[in-house]
């Protein structure tokens, strides 16, 4: 089932098993969900059809090995919402809450910070009076891209834009509240490393994703570069493998890990990948882009995860109707949900919704004007 929005498709799947328990699994695919989707079709008699939900790591361990090709994005999609079901349904035929099933709680709320704040007029009185509306529904922190359409380098203009954007914000929110800088992988290192020198006096919390996702020696450059500043490196939404974190981890290049669950293969591959982080004293930071599943199953990984920092959610400032895909997920009171309650994820998923709002025809591009606005629909 696919549910649209002006700027973003929510996949969502059910998985049924043979008496009657039912399991979720929810995604965004960013300009992919066709791929998604036929690969959900190609591995359903292959592999899902007969299995056991309960032997998670069997079918996760085929999926990734037996088709042979190397796995990426979309398989590591595809995998991710047969295993958030299989969570689901193990959650709900056990009666317990994902969370207390992979180690039990650490905490007992989860910090989150707003995105999806900023469509508005590229700004600073825009943006100024938007982030005050953030610090008012209750957020500690909040993250936004000031760049426009950048890529490898800015005008001086440009640079000179993205920094009374920051200071305008940070004016807005106060000392106390985090700032959270998206870079959106645009950069070379030296302009990555120029923009954080020049935005270091409004104190971010982290500079995200400063360059592409391809060459991690030149991510370890920024990280080095930016190091005296005391601002972190976050990065790690466009890696979808644990072998592909190796590098990361052991360049020591970030300081905090953003894998997206739902492109990583699911939550006990993410846990996996926090444990590792772990030993490098690195935190985590899940990259959410989607609907009420991914952020139940965000919050059942951050309830369960020593390094777990900050969980990222759009849906407060986002269509009304994606928040009521789903009943039972917590919401964000003074910067912080509760853990989730009831089995599975704790959610009631609303199918009537996802099919009164149908997948739209979206081409989503982070590189072209006005991107932020999230107005990506095309005729």
């Amino acid at each position: 089932m696919v549910l649209g929005t002006e700027w973003r498709n929510i996949t969502f799947v059910k998985v049924e098993t043979d008496d009657g328990l039912i399991g979720y699994g929810e995604t965004r695919a960013v300009n992919r969900t066709d791929a998604v989707l036929g690969y959900l079709n190609e591995i359903t008699d292959r592999y899902i059809l007969g299995s056991d939900p309960f032997d998670v790591e069997r079918l996760v361990q085929r999926l990734f090995r037996e088709d042979y090709a190397r796995a990426g994005e979309t398989t590591m999609t595809g995998l991710a919402l047969i295993e958030l079901a299989c969570w689901d349904i193990i959650g709900r035929a056990l009666d317990q809450p994902v969370y207390r099933l992979l180690g039990g709680a650490v905490r007992d709320k989860v910090k989150a910070y707003a995105n999806g704040w900023y469509t508005v007029e590229r700004t600073p009185e825009e943006f100024h009076a938007a982030a005050r509306q953030v610090v008012a529904r209750g957020y500690r922190g909040l993250k936004f891209d000031p760049f426009g359409a950048g890529l490898y380098e800015l005008s001086r203009e440009e640079k000179n834009k993205a920094v009374a954007l920051v200071e305008a914000v940070r004016d807005a929110v106060g000392p106390e509240a985090d700032i959270l800088v998206e870079m959106h992988g645009r950069f070379n290192p030296v302009t990555a490393i120029d923009m954080a020198h020049a935005l270091a006096p409004f104190r971010p919390a982290w500079y995200e994703e400063p360059v592409p996702p391809e060459n991690l020696p030149a991510l370890k450059k920024v990280a080095e570069a930016i190091a005296p500043l005391g601002v972190p490196v976050a990065t790690g939404e466009r890696l979808h493998t644990l072998y592909e974190y190796r590098e990361l981890l052991e360049l020591q290049a970030a300081d905090v890990i953003q894998p997206d669950i739902t492109h990583f293969g699911g939550i006990l591959n993410t846990k996996k990948l926090a444990a590792w982080a772990e030993a490098y004293y690195v935190l985590i930071a899940p990259h959410n882009v989607g609907g009420p599943v991914s952020t139940a199953a965000g919050l059942h990984l951050a309830a369960c995860t020593p390094n777990f920092k900050i969980l990222e959610y759009f849906n407060d400032f986002a269509e009304p109707y994606v928040r009521e895909a789903a009943t039972g997920l917590p919401e964000v009171v003074d910067g912080y949900f509760s853990l989730p309650a009831g089995p599975g994820w704790g959610l009631a998923v609303n199918e009537d919704v996802i099919r009164e709002h149908p997948r739209q025809h979206i081409h989503f591009n982070l590189f072209t004007e006005n991107w932020h606005k999230r107005k990506a629909k095309m005729e």
